[in-house]
């Protein structure tokens, strides 16, 4: 069975024929999820879901693939919250109506975020309410809905916070947006940590995958060291909460 190193390695190769660089790491894919021809494409088939139509809050992740999705949450007005890069400034709260709607398209990008959203921490966050919907990016994703990213877990991290603050549940759907290439044949058993998607959009389908396991809850403390905690805001919060020492 194809480890995930194995297979980021040969994606990266992949998606250097269809990745759009970007502005401070070029095509280094260990340091970002990247942004692809055809992502508009991709989104459109999200943007489709009745999933979509009928979500008040989102959550997505500041990967370059979701700079589309995250101009279209801006333009229809939905509320949503995003991960700062590595989560090393917490969370951003984009509340619907701020952006005119001329610099929506630079909002969504990174540094657009950091201009119109606020930061928003763990306990606020909790008394705004659940997600109805999280939309994120990907280095590959199985057919069966394997995802994994730049093999540092962040999503990973982001899920069990949000599961053990009530935010999200089985039942919370979730989606991939990712290339043609980064779909991977492979089958991989996913971890404890793992999540499974419910949706992946490429540029030239949209797969519904049928999860046969349940998500993750909650946080493994026991797989965090202390600096780990110390250095990511969020956790520190949550640990702070939970008496974690």
């Amino acid at each position: 069975m194809a480890q995930p190193r194995v297979i980021r390695q040969r994606i990266w190769e992949s998606l250097k024929a269809v990745a759009r660089p970007d502005t401070r790491f070029h095509l280094s894919f260990s340091e970002f999820i990247p942004d692809f021809e055809g992502v508009e494409q991709a989104t459109d088939r999200i943007a489709g879901l009745d999933a979509w139509k009928d979500m008040k809050l989102a959550f997505v992740t500041p990967d370059n693939s979701m700079t589309e999705l995250r101009r279209r949450l801006i333009a229809e007005g939905k509320a949503f919250v995003m991960s700062t890069y590595n989560m090393q400034r917490g969370f951003l709260y984009m509340a619907p109506g701020i952006v005119p709607a001329e610099a929506a398209p630079f909002a969504a990008w990174l540094d657009g975020m950091e201009h119109f959203a606020r930061p928003i921490d763990l306990a606020e966050l909790s008394r705004i309410g659940r997600f109805d919907f999280l939309a994120t990016g990907a280095s590959a994703v199985t057919r069966d809905g394997i995802r994994f990213g730049k093999g540092h877990t962040y999503f990973d991290l982001e899920w069990g916070m949000f599961t053990d603050l009530g935010l999200v549940d089985e039942r919370t759907p979730v989606a991939a947006i990712v290339h043609d290439v980064q779909v991977v044949d492979e089958q991989m058993s996913p971890s404890e940590t793992d999540i499974q998607v419910d949706y992946i959009a490429t540029p030239n389908r949209l797969a519904t995958v049928a999860r046969q396991n349940r998500r993750p809850r909650g946080i493994q403390w026991d797989r965090l060291t202390r600096d780990e905690i110390a250095d990511t805001p969020p956790l520190k919060e949550l640990a702070r909460m939970r008496g974690v020492a």
